[in-house]
C-alpha cells in the first residue's frame, strides 16, 4: 500500500463519520514528522471520537500500522499518528484556537476531491 492510499484512507474514513472542513496539508520538505497532516474537525466529543475510531478502524482494516493515537479520552484534539499520515481530529473550538493551518501556512493543500467523490 502507498501514503497516497493510506491519504485517501483516512480522507474517506473522516468523510464518512462527517468530519467538517477536511482538509490536507502536503508536510513533504517542511516537516521530518509526516509527509501529510490530514485536518478536520467535528461538533461534539461523540463525533470527534466516532471520526477518529472511523480512521483507526479503517487503517487496520486495510493494512495501515496506527503508530499512536492521543487525545482520544478527552476528544478535543486527538492525533492518530499513521506513519507518512498524521491526522489531526478537532473539536471545533480547539481547531479555531490551535488554527494549524496558519501555523503550517506555508504547506500546500493536497487536492482530495477525488477521495471525497468515491
Amino acid at each position: 500500500m502507498t501514503e497516497r492510499q493510506l491519504l485517501q484512507t483516512a480522507v474517506k474514513a473522516a468523510d464518512d463519520k462527517k468530519a467538517e472542513d477536511i482538509l490536507v496539508l502536503n508536510m513533504k520538505g517542511i516537516s521530518l514528522v509526516a509527509d501529510y497532516f490530514l485536518i478536520c474537525h467535528g461538533n461534539s466529543d461523540k463525533q470527534v471520537q466516532a471520526i477518529a475510531r472511523e480512521i483507526k478502524e479503517k487503517a487496520d482494516e486495510n493494512g495501515f500500522e496506527v503508530k499512536r493515537i492521543e487525545g482520544f479520552d478527552a476528544a478535543r484534539w486527538i492525533l492518530i499518528d499513521l506513519g507518512d499520515v498524521v491526522a489531526h481530529v478537532f473539536h471545533r473550538e480547539e481547531r479555531g484556537y490551535y488554527n494549524l493551518e496558519r501555523l503550517w501556512g506555508d504547506a500546500p493543500l493536497e487536492n482530495i476531491d477525488s477521495e471525497l467523490s468515491q
